[in-house]
């Protein structure tokens, strides 16, 4: 098959993983392209109605995802309401540095930020397989409206969220269990006249959010996926059923739902180091970034882990990065790389390092990672533990 184009950075997965990517890798200078197969930019955050932007600071006060993950939380709100709780920085208080957003406000920021960095989206188009040369992914065949072509990259990131790239190029990976999770944004008479005697629209911002804790499926069967995102609206129409029986359809009904399967892990690299959550507060020799528990209440010291670089870089694969859920963790550490916010910080790390792969004409793998943190650093991101919180960062560990 014949390359229709060639780009320094190709992207599969227009998440907010994959667009933090391809933010990073174009405003470092090089040609960056992003492969979506819906027509908005997002991933889970906008298809999938996941409206929460989970925290971004240790609970005490300190900002964990400087540069970008902050970015991302002020696209969230540009177009649309903004809540972050003014007591966020009082270690006294238990509030944190988070929001809810308007996925339509986010998708017209997004738009605006990829536009301006001037990234090539391809919308509606889906990555079908990798291509493989020796052992290198060297692009993807894509499928769209124009029919099937091969799309070039020097250097390939796999932000799918679920390793589809990595996998189907032969990369070692292990499989997760789901629960079943679903949201959906809906509207009620009781919460439009709030916001009218409020005259504040933030309160029209409401979400219904279910989560049963028992694995359900496996996120990389084609039936199965069917099968929960049903078992997901069976749920739905049983809860409405019941609340406009006691409160009238005219009163309360979905309003939107979401359009990307709302799983909540799939599949993850074996990488050549991984994320373990035992490692908190240890400084990684390879370390590139920092992420501390989003889901965590505020108040007291959360932990903070260091991003190891070589937990993107999927095993037996060459040129290829992964960001996003997928990268290499163990045990529970899954848990900590579902929200928002680590997937823009793993997708602004893999992003910077492709671009100086690209320049380097080198291997991701072969970067100087001393380069990588000078140009993160540059971008406003924090490399390490001691770069979060000066030379007597270990003063803030808690006794463990």
């Amino acid at each position: 098959m014949k390359v229709d184009r060639t780009y320094d950075v190709l992207v599969a997965g227009g998440g907010v993983a994959g667009v933090a990517a391809a933010l990073s890798a174009a405003r470092a200078g090089v040609k960056a392209a992003v492969i979506e197969k819906t027509i908005l930019p997002g991933g889970l955050a906008t298809s999938g109605l996941v409206i929460h932007y989970l925290p971004i600071c240790d609970g005490v006060g300190t900002v964990v995802g400087q540069s970008m993950p902050e970015e991302f939380l002020r696209l969230s709100v540009k177009y649309g309401p903004e809540r972050i709780p003014a007591d966020w920085r009082d270690p006294a208080s238990a509030s944190r540095y988070r929001t809810y957003f308007s996925p339509a406000s986010f998708v017209l920021a997004l738009d605006e930020a990829l536009e301006q960095a001037g990234v090539e989206m391809w919308y509606d188009t889906l990555s079908c397989a990798p291509v493989v040369e020796a052992g290198r992914v060297t692009g993807l065949e894509v499928e769209n409206k124009s029919g099937r072509r091969r799309l070039a990259g020097t250097v390939v990131i796999d932000a799918t969220g679920d390793a589809d790239v990595a996998r189907r190029a032969g990369a070692p990976c292990v499989e997760g269990d789901n629960m079943l999770s679903n949201w959906a944004l809906e509207t009620s008479l009781g919460a439009a006249e709030e916001a009218v005697r409020r005259r504040d629209g933030y309160g029209l911002l409401q979400v219904n959010k279910f989560n049963r804790d028992r694995a359900f499926c496996w996120g990389v069967s084609g039936r199965k996926v069917t099968e929960f995102v049903l078992a997901s609206r069976r749920q739905l129409r049983a809860h409405y059923a019941g609340r406009q029986r006691e409160e009238g359809k005219d009163a309360v009904y979905p309003l939107a739902l979401a359009t990307q399967a709302n799983v909540r892990k799939t599949v993850g690299i074996v990488g050549r180091s991984s994320l373990r959550v035992g490692d908190a507060w240890m400084p990684r020799p390879d370390g590139v970034g920092v992420l501390t528990h989003s889901t965590a209440g505020g108040g007291a010291q959360l932990p903070v882990w260091e991003i190891p670089y070589g937990a993107l870089l999927p095993r037996g694969v060459d040129g290829l990065l992964v960001a996003g859920r997928a990268i290499g963790a163990e045990d529970e550490a899954w848990e900590l790389l579902r929200p928002i916010p680590p997937c823009v910080s793993t997708g602004q790390i893999a992003g910077a390092a492709a671009a100086l792969a690209a320049k380097r004409n080198c291997r991701p793998h072969e970067i100087d990672l001393d380069q990588l943190r000078c140009g993160l650093r540059a971008a406003g991101a924090k490399c390490g533990l001691e770069e979060l919180y000066g030379r007597l960062w270990r003063d803030r560990v808690p006794c463990r």
